[in-house]
């Protein structure tokens, strides 16, 4: 049975972030976090099709040195991205990252919307196959492509 509870009722420290009205108008949802994804985001999410298009907006924190959204906080937007994509198609199961590989196209820039999508190449019993993009400002950031273990499988 599908535990229908709110979030937070169901994992105490959950925490969902406001949304700026821009975001908000353009049909983006919060991203309930704790833990890691609590600390660097807000992540925001909205239906595309008959999937989900996941964003973040890069503030001075998610900056390197060289004052561009940093590769780490792109390749951790991007495994939640994924994550987020293979566990929903799987039927919302647990789920880990076993191998995720990143291509660094362009990038991020402070205060423009960075959006991501995965996509399911294939699904076995026990693992998923997947590829997914990062974009922003109507040019690629990031591509990545990775491997999923389906837990107690």
């Amino acid at each position: 049975m599908i535990d229908i509870s709110p979030p937070e009722a169901r994992f105490p420290g959950l925490q969902t972030a406001a949304i700026p009205p821009a975001l908000q108008a353009e049909g983006w949802k919060p991203v309930p976090a704790k833990d890691y994804p609590a600390m660097i985001g807000p992540f925001f999410a909205r239906r595309a099709g008959e999937g989900w298009e996941y964003a973040f907006l890069p503030e001075q924190r998610h900056l390197n040195i060289g004052g561009v959204v940093h590769g780490g906080m792109l390749m951790s937007f991007m495994d939640d991205v994924l994550g987020m994509t293979v566990w929903e198609k799987i039927g919302r199961k647990p789920v880990t990252t076993v191998q995720l590989n990143h291509h660094f196209i362009a990038p991020g820039k402070l205060g423009e919307l960075v959006t991501g999508r995965g996509e399911v190449m294939r699904a076995t019993r026990s693992v998923v196959f997947i590829r997914g993009t990062l974009v922003s400002g109507g040019k690629v950031l990031v591509h990545a492509d990775g491997l999923w273990k389906i837990l107690g499988s």
